[in-house]
Formats: structure tokens, C-alpha cells, sequence
């Protein structure tokens, strides 16, 4: 059965599937990264994660795999398939194409930036599928964002597209690592939820998911920390319809858990914010934390299918 390797590299976790022609998951395993052991010793768990998922592929599939893709944190030359740098794994200029190609035996690799990879999945396969224009938004520890165009993602001229989280909402805003300050991700990200609740709660432990349970028992100093967030995440959004008009504005991450606790406060927001803008369908992602793999394997397939019509 014709299959491709897929693989979703995470700070902690590498999510990895054998994925068919058709996006069907063939076989689906994940390992730990392991970056306590220092960035050689990853590099090497994700080539040889991949070569035993080609392995697994010629025993149980009956051939090897056609192509991988493999999605990584932090910036990523696509272009040159090099994991240019990742904070949290301690990674610099890794040429990953080339180390992967040649531990598969020579068959194609792409690589992609995680994010995109994931916002790819949701775009074509997931919550934005048939949408010709769509925005992708991971609230995690931070804020990310993917911009679709007609089915594939806009990387940018320099590969810095759809960075969201780095929007300024509030110039006099908390302090952000990348030099600015209130930066949308310190003010609406999971991780800005969590700070603020475990200060409001004066429970150190508390978190997001904590802070969204007490608003929907009615908590009101949980609702003021939701409701801030709220505020900073529609201002950020509708500075990005303005630029972006999406036809979809897909909202995933850790934040999209809540459900409705978030999505009928933000679309509110939104709308009241919005003037000559026309307002997106404003939808949870669908993909869960499996985006990042399937938009592996969808950029595998992709490099296939270049290479046929070439």
C-alpha cells in the first residue's frame, strides 16, 4: 500500500503516522523527544523514529515509504529544509532534509515550520476545508498563526508570515521575550491566561483550564481574566481580518479547549470590533493535536506530486 511517513517533532512529544494516498492514517506512534539528553541525541530520536516507521511500512504495508514530511518548532528554512533554530530544543542550522533523506534511504523529504504544517491540515482536511482564504490560530503557551491562500500556506518572504502573537494590543502591556511589549501571546495566550488566574486565584498551580471552569461557575474574578483576554485576543484578531479579509478564522490550542466559554464571548467581541470588515466564520480547529502530523504527511504527498507534474 503506497504510503508516506509523516512526523510532528514537539518539545516534548514527536507524534509520528504512516499516512496513505487518500490522508487515511495507516499506523500512528509517538515517542518522546527527549531533549533533556541535549539537541545531537534528538536529531538523532527523529532519524531513527523515521526509519522505523519505514521499517514498520515494508513489513506491514508491503513497501517502503514513498516520501516524509516532518514538521518542526522555531524557525525553519522550508526552502533549504533546514531547522534553522529551535528555542526548546536547542536546535541550530540542522540540515533535516538531508539527515533524514539519507537515513531513508534517498526518498524525498519536506520539511515544515509546526505551525503552518498544522494550520495546512486543518485548511485542507479539517476545519477550513473548502475555504479559499483562512487564518489558523494555536492558543498554547503562546499565539501563533498560518496564513491560507488557495490551499496551501504563506510562509512569507523570510518565512516570518502569520506571526499573530507578536501584534502589539497594548503598548504599555506586559514585557515579551521577543523584545516588544503587549504583544498580543502576553495578554490572550494559554499561557498569559494561566499567569493571570494563578495571580488572581493566589493558587500558583492554577491554569487556564482552571480559570475557564470558574467563569462558567459564574466566579467574577475569573470572568474579569477572561473577559481582559478576550478584549486583547479581538483586537489582535481584527487587526489581522484587516490585513488578511480570511474567508475562515479557525481558532485552535489549548484556550479553544473551552468550547463555547471562549467562542461566543470572542465572537461577540469581534463583531462589535469590526467596521468596514466582513466578518469570518469564526470556527474551533478540528484537527486536535494531530494537525502537525497529518500536515506532515499532506506536505509529503505534496513533494510527490510536484515532482510527477515536473
Amino acid at each position: 500500500m503506497k504510503h508516506v511517513i509523516a512526523l510532528d517533532v514537539g518539545g516534548t512529544g514527536m507524534k509520528a503516522a504512516l499516512v496513505g494516498a487518500d490522508g487515511t492514517l495507516l499506523y500512528e506512534a509517538r515517542r518522546a523527544t527527549g531533549r533533556e539528553r541535549g539537541p545531537d541525541a534528538v536529531v538523532e530520536s527523529v532519524l531513527a523514529f523515521a526509519a522505523d516507521l519505514r521499517a514498520y511500512g515494508e513489513e506491514h504495508l508491503g513497501e517502503s515509504a514513498l516520501a516524509a514530511g516532518v514538521a518542526v518548532p522555531g524557525i525553519v528554512d522550508a526552502e533549504n529544509g533546514i531547522a534553522v533554530y529551535a528555542a526548546n530544543l536547542g536546535w541550530r542550522d540542522v540540515p533535516m532534509r538531508r539527515l533524514l533523506g539519507e537515513r531513508l534511504g534517498g526518498v524525498p523529504v519536506a520539511l515544515g515550520h509546526d505551525v503552518r504544517t498544522g494550520g495546512l491540515a486543518e485548511g485542507r482536511i479539517g476545519a477550513g476545508n473548502g475555504a479559499d482564504r483562512f487564518l489558523f490560530v494555536p492558543l498554547g503557551t503562546g499565539i501563533a498563526g498560518a496564513i491560507g491562500i488557495a490551499g496551501s500556506i504563506e510562509a512569507g518572504a523570510h518565512g516570518y508570515a502569520g506571526e499573530i502573537g507578536h501584534i502589539v494590543i497594548r503598548p504599555d502591556g506586559p514585557d515579551c521575550p521577543c523584545g516588544q511589549r503587549g504583544c498580543l501571546e502576553t495578554l490572550a495566550s494559554a499561557g498569559a491566561v494561566s499567569r493571570a488566574w494563578a495571580a488572581a486565584s493566589g493558587d500558583p498551580e492554577a491554569d487556564a483550564a482552571d480559570c475557564a471552569k470558574a467563569v462558567e461557575s459564574g466566579d467574577p474574578k475569573a470572568v474579569a481574566v477572561w473577559n481582559d483576554a478576550v478584549d486583547a485576543l479581538a483586537a489582535g484578531l481584527v487587526t489581522a481580518l484587516t490585513l488578511l479579509d480570511p474567508r475562515t478564522l479557525i481558532i485552535g490550542g489549548g484556550l479553544a479547549e473551552a468550547g463555547e466559554t471562549l467562542f461566543t464571548p470572542l465572537r461577540a467581541a469581534v463583531e462589535e470590533r469590526v467596521t468596514f470588515q466582513k466578518l469570518p466564520h469564526i470556527v474551533p480547529a478540528a484537527l486536535g493535536d494531530t494537525a502537525g502530523c497529518l500536515g506532515a504527511g499532506l506536505l509529503a504527498w505534496d513533494l510527490l506530486s510536484t515532482e510527477v507534474s515536473a
